[in-house]
């Protein structure tokens, strides 16, 4: 039984989070069933068995936290392969093959990949005297959802999985690996859209978000003219050329937040990924930008109804932040926030008072408004008013197949936003989701 060679690898090693902990006890096993020096047994016959055991269920615990089906032997290594970030896995995401040595190091290490996909488990099962591998070789899942991973990403390094099973030889696996790798990226900031900020005692973390809204930007109607200003300097972003930090102010419930889900999943596929950080943060920002600039995604690091009241001076780091400190912004990240506020710092009558005692008056206005001028695109959301607000009500009653004669639909959304917040699209969206909840299921067979 031919043994593991996971000694031997170069770049891929080291995972994160315990990550090849399966992968190291099933080596040992291995090499232990292999070893002819009886010195170098440390596994009795039972805890064999129960390592092995061990093993198998933990690819099946791993199936149901990622939703992997199939083999899920081949799925594990190829989770493994998809998440691990390295100096050859990094050049390829985004951009594709890459020239140079690593090209020679990374092939020497697929090749030892491909001698564990070809691992012969019965063999395995027949020295221990146990069967368990037959159970999760053709895994059916008991759900397809995953805790951890968008639809769209599981299924795709399944089915990489099948691909890397059958490749011929160690130019198509490689070149299955780097396909992979342009289109989706690596590890955590290439197979997720959207990440928050966590810290703890180790430092600052930046945490996926697996489930992100599937908004796109033809779901929000209207605001044509705000749409297309926001496209326009996303793609510019998104293709390397000049872009500004983007403020997106206005009424409540106009669309604000929608409109950058909508382009981080219009974007996604072409590099573009969001970070989420509150304001009691702003303290990582710096952290943050070092963990990603020299990444070839293309970052908005995102803030969600960004406002500060007059005795908060957190505004002031953002500045030094986004424009203003010695080291220059990295060209692969932009600031979008979005506020209810048009100038961010509150301000009330009673600062025009204060003002008499302020020697310097005009400098303390300027302070204030100091941080909005760091956003150099400002993109203005108003309430829609009635006639705009029906046309949103008929369009999503519509788009979602609601059958109602449009007087009586009319007039329902008239109410409903007289009693739940007013004209806006929020409101609108609101109203058909009542209405959609209270269409009843057809049964079964009807």
């Amino acid at each position: 039984m031919k043994q593991y060679r996971i000694n031997e690898l170069i770049l891929y090693r080291g995972f994160e989070q315990d990550q090849d902990e399966l992968l190291t006890d099933l080596a040992n096993l291995v090499n232990e069933l292999d070893a002819e020096d009886e010195d170098s047994v440390f596994y009795e016959e039972q805890e064999q068995k129960d390592v092995y055991f061990s093993c198998i269920h933990r690819l099946v615990d791993l199936a149901g936290t990622y939703g992997f089906a199939g083999n899920l032997w081949h799925c594990y290594l190829t989770y493994l392969l998809v998440n691990h970030e390295n100096v050859f896995s990094k050049a390829c995401e985004i951009h594709g093959p890459v020239e140079g040595s690593i090209n020679a190091i990374a092939a020497h290490d697929f090749e030892i990949y491909r001698e564990l996909f070809r691992f012969d488990f019965q063999e395995l099962e027949k020295r221990l005297g146990v069967q368990g591998f037959s159970m999760i070789s053709d895994y059916v899942n008991v759900n397809e959802n995953s805790k951890m991973f968008n639809k769209r990403i599981r299924d795709r390094i399944c089915s990489l999985s099948v691909r890397l099973a059958e490749a011929k030889d160690i130019a198509e696996f490689m070149d299955d690996m780097i396909q992979f790798y342009k289109d989706f990226g690596v590890g955590k900031l290439g197979l997720h859209k959207a990440f928050r900020v966590a810290q703890d005692e180790d430092g600052v973390h930046i945490v996926p978000i697996p489930n992100i809204a599937h908004v796109h930007l033809d779901d929000l109607v209207g605001y044509e003219i705000a749409k297309k200003k926001l496209i326009d300097n996303t793609e510019a972003f998104v293709k390397g050329r000049k872009a500004n930090n983007c403020l997106l102010f206005g009424d409540a419930g106009t669309g604000k937040s929608s409109s950058i889900k909508g382009i981080l999943n219009q974007y996604y596929d072409q590099g573009l990924r969001i970070i989420e950080i509150y304001k009691h943060q702003f303290q990582a920002l710096n952290d943050v930008i070092a963990q990603i600039k020299n990444r070839n995604y293309r970052f908005i690091i995102y803030m969600d109804d960004l406002s500060f009241e007059d005795f908060e001076t957190e505004y002031k780091y953002l500045k030094a932040v986004i424009e203003g400190g010695l080291e220059k912004r990295p060209e692969n990240i932009l600031i979008y926030a979005t506020s209810n506020r048009r100038h961010l710092v509150r301000e009330k009558f009673s600062d025009k008072e204060d003002r008499r005692d302020d020697l310097h008056s005009s400098d303390t206005v300027q302070e204030k408004l100091s941080l909005v001028y760091r956003f150099g695109v400002k993109i203005f959301f108003c309430a829609p008013n009635k006639k705009e607000f029906q046309n949103i009500v008929r369009t999503l009653a519509e788009r979602y197949g609601l059958e109602m004669p449009e007087e009586e639909l009319l007039l329902k959304a008239n109410q409903w936003e007289l009693q739940h917040g007013g004209l806006s699209g929020r409101t609108a969206q609101q109203f058909i989701d009542y209405l959609l909840g209270q269409v009843p299921e057809e049964e079964p067979g009807h």
